[in-house]
């Protein structure tokens, strides 16, 4: 069954695809008409107007995209989309500072969430907010808890597109051996540790979880436990000056992994998640937390029953839920106007419930339009891998607040590095006091150094 999922997304993807060239009216096809209707105007000469996408995707994820810009393409001809692979989000970024305001700017770029003031600052971009006003676009129609992240000051300067958060992997197989419920994921640090002795008295070669020194995880362990990653409201009301988590907050997550330490139940994949994940695979650990865009590859490659579950939080307070991850669409400003247009019209298209289906379920990222979730596609492929609706349900069902709309502040890629050396500090052995004294020095120079060459 599980090789079997793998194809069910390209393979309707190739039905959609195949009807709209035997001239069939689907759902595709007419939602594509549209868009040709509207881009009647756009064109001069007859040429297509020329999108230039940059783009942050790579193996399997390109491929993906690359269909759904083939499709656009393909249904019609006022507009041609070229999209062009830029490395990392880092790399791609860096690249476009040293471009961004020249004739070598693309049209629009895909930039990852903690981007997003970088992107603000540049100077460079042109706020999507200009053309939902001139377009009465409703964007209150896409999910609650992704739009929130990309809301600045009541507008929105990005289209949301790739969305993830982390989620629980664990081995069914290992529960079972261990005597614990393989339909029941452990929701608290405390029932982490529990379950993690039980795996390994019942089998010794196995460890019972591994937590990536990955600052993202460590930022959705704080909020998930309602904490701030900096202060003024994460950067949402003013320019962040400290950090905003306590103490007990952030000392939380390296206390937990001290504790499995202690217990021999921890193992550390430092800063691979390749290794964690090939090390699940083997049977060498039995929970991992890692993004929910993972599922489908996990799933169809685990020689195991895999279970998903919530990410845990300290069993002293509420969960609170979860950041969205991933990245968003960006426009350039200077560039010609039909081309801002023309981008325009792409970004509505990604957005609209039959390509947002078949974007969940071929790569396992969320759908931005909520309607997808109710499309045949999505509703066939949660009967063959439920799990993937548990990462949809831990999104909708998180609260919405200032800190799980996440922080806003450009040195946050910074922060994540100061953040990984830690972690990687306390998995071995390290001083967690130390650690977590060093992380909360160095962000908040970190925060005074780019706030100064800011001049504020």
């Amino acid at each position: 069954m599980k090789k079997g999922i793998l194809f069910i997304g390209m393979f309707v993807f190739l039905l959609m695809i195949v009807g709209c060239e035997e001239g069939d009216a689907s759902p595709v096809q007419n939602e594509n008409d549209a868009t040709q209707t509207d881009a009647q105007d756009l064109t001069e000469d007859n040429e297509p107007v020329v999108v230039t996408f940059w783009h942050a995707m790579g193996g399997a994820l390109e491929e993906a995209l690359e269909e759904l810009v083939n499709h656009f393409n393909a249904a019609q001809d006022e507009i041609y989309v070229n999209a062009e692979y830029q490395g990392t989000y880092d790399e791609a970024l860096t690249k476009f500072h040293s471009i961004a305001g020249t004739d070598n700017a693309p049209t629009m770029m895909q930039v990852f969430e903690i981007g997003t003031k970088s992107m603000i600052n540049s100077g460079a971009i042109e706020p999507i907010q200009t053309f939902i006003d001139q377009d009465n676009y409703d964007m209150s129609k896409l999910e609650e808890n992704i739009v929130n992240y990309y809301k600045i000051d009541d507008q929105f300067y990005s289209m949301p597109f790739n969305s993830s958060t982390p989620v629980m992997y664990y081995n069914k197989e290992a529960f079972v051996n261990a005597g614990l419920d393989p339909d029941t994921a452990p929701t608290t640090f405390e029932e982490v540790e529990k379950a993690s002795k039980a795996i390994v008295d019942a089998n010794p070669d196995m460890k019972g979880f591994s937590l990536l020194a990955y600052g993202w995880l460590y930022e959705q362990l704080l909020a998930n436990q309602g904490a701030l990653l900096m202060n003024n409201d994460n950067g949402r009301t003013a320019t962040p000056t400290e950090v905003g988590f306590t103490e007990e907050q952030g000392k939380s997550v390296f206390q937990w992994v001290e504790r499995m330490i202690e217990d021999q139940t921890f193992a550390n994949y430092g800063t691979s998640g390749d290794n964690m994940i090939s090390g699940f695979l083997s049977g060498d650990v039995a929970m991992f937390m890692a993004s929910s865009a993972n599922v489908k590859n996990v799933i169809d490659n685990a020689p195991f029953e895999v279970g998903v579950g919530f990410i845990p939080y300290p069993e002293n307070i509420e969960r609170a839920g979860v950041v969205i991850g991933g990245a968003s669409l960006w426009m350039m400003s200077g560039v010609d106007e039909h081309e801002q247009q023309a981008a325009w019209e792409f970004m509505k298209y990604l957005q609209t419930p039959e390509i947002q289906a078949q974007w969940h379920v071929g790569t396992g990222y969320f759908a931005i339009n909520p309607e997808a979730y109710e499309e045949q596609v999505v509703l066939d492929a949660y009967q063959v891998l439920p799990q993937l609706k548990v990462t949809v349900d831990q999104l909708q069902s998180t609260t919405p607040s200032y800190a799980t709309e996440g922080a806003l502040m450009d040195m946050i890629p910074e922060a994540r590095r100061i953040t990984e050396t830690a972690l990687e500090t306390v998995f071995h052995g390290g001083d967690v006091d130390q650690a977590y004294q060093d992380v909360v020095d160095q962000i908040n120079a970190a925060i005074q150094q780019a706030n100064r060459a800011r001049g504020e």
